[in-house]
């Protein structure tokens, strides 16, 4: 990276570390210079005012903006733009095979352009870590990850071929093969350096690890220190091409803890307790730092387990200073040799969190004294919906009457409030737990379903059946204590003769290597097999609903019986149709306790009170018979989590296996596009792209696409899970030949914009007002100059309304695009033909996406919505004012019936700062990047 710096503050300095000096940027003679005390500003401020003086250039970065963020107060509202420039970019596989796509397709745009494709190349260090595509097919046997593995190769080749062309091709770009890991506890077990040495203008510089990522939990990093979010894969193929993230300087809340976690109480129950409060509080868009005497009991794994939830309780980050317990950390993962670097770095630099610190200015605080915490789940469908363990068989009754009542089903009255009443005692025990035909006195809500299994096992399966157990997702395999703690109630009930429920799908899926080795080391993954949770591979399965099929008999019970059965998973996501198709509830859980309900197997219960299983004597086995102690499982962490365990479990990482390494690369600058490829397909974007932009015009005429409520999420917007054969992605695939059996997922085909923009909106659990009453990615066509809407999928729609010449628009509700950083809830809202998005409010990161994508965000202002104006989604739209676009702007919008009345009214334009709008004018960042390469 070339440096072309004023400093203008004069806050160039050198560092001496043992025998080595090191350039840097010094916070204290900036705060000399600048005549200002800057010490108590919040740990992550100072971080990006770091940021800020490195790349001074008086272009980019000017003087103004490093006083503007010098100046920063408690009361500082988010109205200053600042250009943010990560050290590095993280990337998922999901996310990152069409983020390689579009770079291969801006070089080939380029050289039609008359450009050099060479130029289009990483500026900045990437790692891709494929992790995104292992399902679990097999499941509860030792040949399992060997069997999802070798699936995951088949239905996968020509997708890693060309990741593996991409490293050859880019440079800065490496690439970590499958069955190694999960991109965020790769990142926080080795990949992350705290701080980084540079070779820049002939001289070392040192300066903090800073990180963008292509998902949402990017953010599992800031328990490190390190100061790094989940942008959409749009703005992380920009940063790679050196653009800078452009970004609101932020307000910064506290989150101030005290005492430590009481017996009993894991990291999951206070992340769950910390997402709950703060979701509350209301951060969204803020950076949320955690300080106060409770951080000394919080091991960096425990922070990473609140870093990694930042998205679900609404904040840009969840960030923790450096301490101690972070050169513990670096030295527990073989990292020991950047401590002395580190500490002498963030001592000198004011970075350094110690007991004695006055407490930074913060715009707001929020107090938690760990002592508090309880044993809890999250759902059933939504991660901040914190339930006590007590209060979840009642939680779910009253979930599950909602549901009876969504789907009109013929419900006593008398029934639905026998079963939402508390009667003290337990009077529910799931049914199937006798193995028996179903009590005729049960009422529908209440509703069993016989099943024979085809190897003879009978039971009965049931509303709250839990038919998913799964140990995955980054947020809590990156953290000892937690597993040890499942491997050892997993011991202590194979020990009383318990035995999982023979209906549930049982998983374990680690976030790296590292964690079976030193689970067998413990002599604990023998138990955990013996519970049927085998390990089913390395990577992000069912938590991005990964999950794989359920048995054949299980699904047809549910469809049978319109059952509403669960999932427990020791997650980070449960929304509605994210986890299984089947699956309607999903509760978020330590993983000792997804362990325990698999023993239990019906999520309709008490663990506080109803046993979790019967011994082989025939007596009541209760959960605290099994937990384990608290002493007992620190004991393990120290004994068998040992630096050797990381040291070998990354000494190969970028190798891979044979398959990986066989593969063919062509040695090209360009890549072949196959015109019969069903994964890789030359991305759309750059195909009639011309050197200068054309006009921003108008929007005249247009129809929505999509009438939608609050909370829509990515997981609505994006293809993701599962193709159905009869979808209109589905029809496509068997066009080409493809068989149902090899359609693999959405995640998988990214690459592919032909099945992507197909699944568009066509989430199952969608639901568009246009249609009411129905689920799915159904939308009226309005034929032109017709009154009566047709019914159809929205995709075919979106179709026929571009051929009739007729833009279009979504309304929605409050926090529309929460969820993961899903580029293609942007790329498929845009190929299908939406120009615009009127929202009450947007998620951070799909605002930023669907500009990226040149549709255009605006809001209803405050106190308005599209019932206050009392829309119908079936009027024609205007929106005018486009040519004379300013961030933060409004602009008129007519809605006409075809009755002919008409309302008007203003909206808030969405676009928050002069580079998103040059973004917006170019028709999005890709386009803008490219004609910058041609300057």
């Amino acid at each position: 990276m070339q440096r072309n710096t004023p400093d203008s503050f004069g806050s160039r300095a050198i560092l001496a570390v043992g025998r080595s000096r090191y350039n840097y940027h010094s916070l204290p003679k900036f705060a000399e210079s600048f005549r200002a005390d800057i010490s108590r500003l919040p740990y992550s401020i100072k971080i990006l005012l770091e940021n800020l003086l490195r790349r001074e250039d008086g272009v980019t970065v000017k003087r103004d903006d490093i006083v503007a963020l010098g100046h920063w107060h408690p009361r500082t509202l988010p109205d200053r733009e600042i250009q943010f420039m990560p050290a590095r970019v993280l990337l998922q596989d999901f996310t990152g095979v069409p983020a390689i796509a579009d770079l291969a397709a801006m070089r080939s745009a380029l050289k039609r352009l008359g450009g050099d494709p060479a130029r289009i190349n990483p500026l900045q260090p990437a790692d891709l870590i494929i992790d995104h595509s292992v399902q679990v097919d097999r499941y509860g046997t030792l040949a399992s990850t060997e069997t999802n593995a070798e699936l995951e190769f088949r239905r996968n080749r020509e997708r890693y071929q060309f990741l593996r062309w991409g490293q050859r091709a880019f440079r800065n770009f490496r690439v970590v093969p499958p069955d190694t890991g999960i991109c965020h506890q790769v990142n926080l077990e080795y990949l992350a350096r705290v701080v980084v040495v540079a070779e820049q203008n002939g001289g070392k510089w040192i300066y903090p690890d800073t990180i963008v990522g292509t998902d949402s939990h990017t953010t599992m990093v800031n328990g490190l220190g390190v100061v790094g979010w989940g942008v959409g894969g749009i703005e992380a193929e920009a940063a790679l091409l050196g653009q800078p993230c452009s970004m609101l300087i932020p307000r910064v809340v506290g989150f101030r803890l005290a005492g430590r976690l009481p017996p009993g109480a894991t990291a999951t129950d206070l992340v769950l307790t910390v997402t709950q409060m703060l979701r509350k509080k209301g951060v969204v868009g803020a950076f949320v730092e955690f300080l106060g005497p409770g951080l000394a009991s919080l091991t960096v794994a425990d922070r990473a387990t609140i870093g990694n939830m930042a998205p679900e309780y609404g904040a840009t980050i969840g960030v923790f200073p450096v301490d101690e317990q972070t050169l513990d950390y670096m030295r527990l993962t073989g990292r020991a040799a950047l401590v002395p670097l580190i500490e002498a770095y963030f001592r000198e630099q004011g970075l350094w969190y110690g007991p004695d610190q006055p407490e930074p200015w913060y715009s707001d605080t929020i107090e938690l004294d760990l002592g508090t915490v309880e044993p809890c789940v999250a759902g059933p469908s939504r991660p901040q919906d914190r339930i006590p363990l007590a209060e979840v068989r009642g939680s779910f009754r009253k979930s599950l009457a909602g549901l009876m009542q969504n789907e009109a089903a013929r419900i006593d009255r008398s029934i639905l409030d026998c079963w939402l009443g508390d009667g003290g005692a337990p009077r529910y025990v799931a049914p199937e737990l006798s193995i028996a035909p179903p009590d005729e006195k049960l009422g529908p809500l209440e509703r069993c379903v016989p099943v024979r299994q085809p190897d003879g096992v009978a039971y009965n399966l049931c509303h709250g059946s839990i038919v998913i157990a799964a140990i995955t997702s980054c947020t809590n395999t990156s953290n000892p204590s937690v597993l040890m703690a499942a491997g050892l109630l997993a011991k202590n009930a194979v020990q009383r003769g318990l035995q999982v429920k023979p209906w549930v799908k049982t998983s374990f899926a680690p976030g790296s290597r590292v964690v079976t080795d030193y689970l067998a080391s413990a002599g604990l993954m023998a138990y955990l097999e013996g519970l049927r949770f085998h390990l089913v591979g390395f990577g992000c399965t069912t938590c991005i609903g990964n999950s794989g099929p359920l048995p054949d008999h299980i699904a047809q019970a549910v469809v049978d019986g319109g059952l509403a059965v669960a999932a427990v998973l020791s997650g980070n996501r449960n929304f509605e149709g994210r986890i299984n198709n089947y699956v309607r509830t999903n509760y978020l859980a330590s993983p000792p306790l997804v362990v325990a309900y698999a023993l239990a197997g019906n999520i309709a219960m008490d663990l506080t009170r109803d046993p979790v299983g019967v011994d082989p004597n025939g007596q009541p086995v209760y959960l605290k018979d099994i937990w384990p102690a608290d002493e007992e499982v620190a004991e393990l962490v120290r004994r068998h989590v040992t630096p050797e365990h990381f040291s070998r479990g990354y000494a190969d990482i970028l190798r891979g296996n044979g398959a990986w390494e066989e593969l063919p690369v062509p040695a090209s600058e360009l890549y072949q596009w196959e015109e019969t490829s069903s994964y890789l397909k030359e991305p759309p974007f750059f195909a009639d792209v011309m050197a200068v932009p054309a006009p921003v015009d108008d929007i005249r005429g247009a129809r929505v696409l999509a009438l939608l409520g609050d909370s829509v999420t990515t997981d609505h917007i994006s293809p993701a899970g599962a193709i159905a054969r009869e979808s209109p992605a589905g029809r496509h695939l068997v066009s080409l030949g493809v068989k149902p059996e090899d359609f693999n997922s959405y995640g998988s085909r990214r690459g592919n914009h032909d099945v992507m923009v197909r699944g568009t909106f066509a989430n199952v659990r969608i639901r568009n007002l246009l249609v009411p009453g129905v689920e799915g990615g159904i939308t009226n066509y309005f034929p032109p100059g017709q009154d009566q809407g047709e019914t159809m999928p929205i995709y075919d729609a979106a179709m026929h309304y571009q051929q009739d010449d007729i833009p279009l628009i979504v309304v929605a509700g409050a926090e529309y695009g929460t969820g993961s950083s899903r580029d293609w809830a942007a790329k498929g809202t845009r190929l299908l033909g939406v120009r615009a998005v009127i929202a009450q409010s947007f998620e951070r990161i799909h605002r930023s996406n669907l500009i990226g994508m040149g549709v255009l965000p605006l809001q209803f202002m405050a106190g308005e919505n599209r019932e206050t104006h009392r829309l119908t989604g079936q009027e024609t739209y205007d929106i005018e004012g486009l040519a004379s676009l300013v961030p933060g702007g409004t602009l008129r919008v007519t809605a006409r019936s075809a009755a002919g009345s008409v309302k008007e009214f203003q909206v808030l334009v969405r676009i928050d700062t002069p580079n998103e709008l040059d973004y917006y004018r170019h028709g999005g960042i890709l386009p803008y990047v490219l004609r910058q390469a041609l300057l």
